[in-house]
């Protein structure tokens, strides 16, 4: 009985060893460039059909080396984005603007923006997120 004591502590302590070990390498920063946004959804509620709406994503190179995006995709040509060409430094932030125009479109609508980059993490993805309420007819 005094074995399987000894022996379920042990376990218990190495156990506690191994996840600590584990938390200090994920809080540890990423070896080479890493994209971390600030929010990575935008819900934008009803918007009526034919309105155009935008919004700016806020990101940060998080790791130790330059940034580069190579490309931001979007699900369908009513989104559009703008993203930086040049490279961002270490610690330094950017801005992808997505702007999304409900032509043609009703109902819940969710598009999902592709950042591909040279980063640790090379596919981070953003999206919007909108309600497109039928087109009010003049009076």
């Amino acid at each position: 009985m005094k074995r399987l004591v000894i022996l379920l502590i042990g376990v218990v302590l190495a156990a506690q060893v191994y996840a600590q070990q584990a938390s200090q390498k994920n809080e540890e920063k990423a070896e080479g460039p890493q994209i971390t946004f600030a929010e990575s959804t935008h819900d934008f509620g009803d918007i009526e059909q034919g309105t155009k709406v935008n919004y700016v994503f806020e990101f940060e190179n998080s790791g130790t080396e330059p940034l580069i995006l190579s490309n931001v995709l979007t699900t369908c040509g009513c989104t559009a984005t703008s993203w930086p060409r040049e490279p961002i430094a270490p610690g330094e932030g950017g801005e992808i603007a997505v702007s999304f125009n409900s032509s043609g479109k009703m109902g819940k609508q969710n598009k999902v923006v592709t950042v591909v980059s040279n980063a640790v993490n090379s596919q981070e993805r953003v999206k919007i997120i909108t309600n497109v309420l039928p087109k009010k007819e003049a009076q």
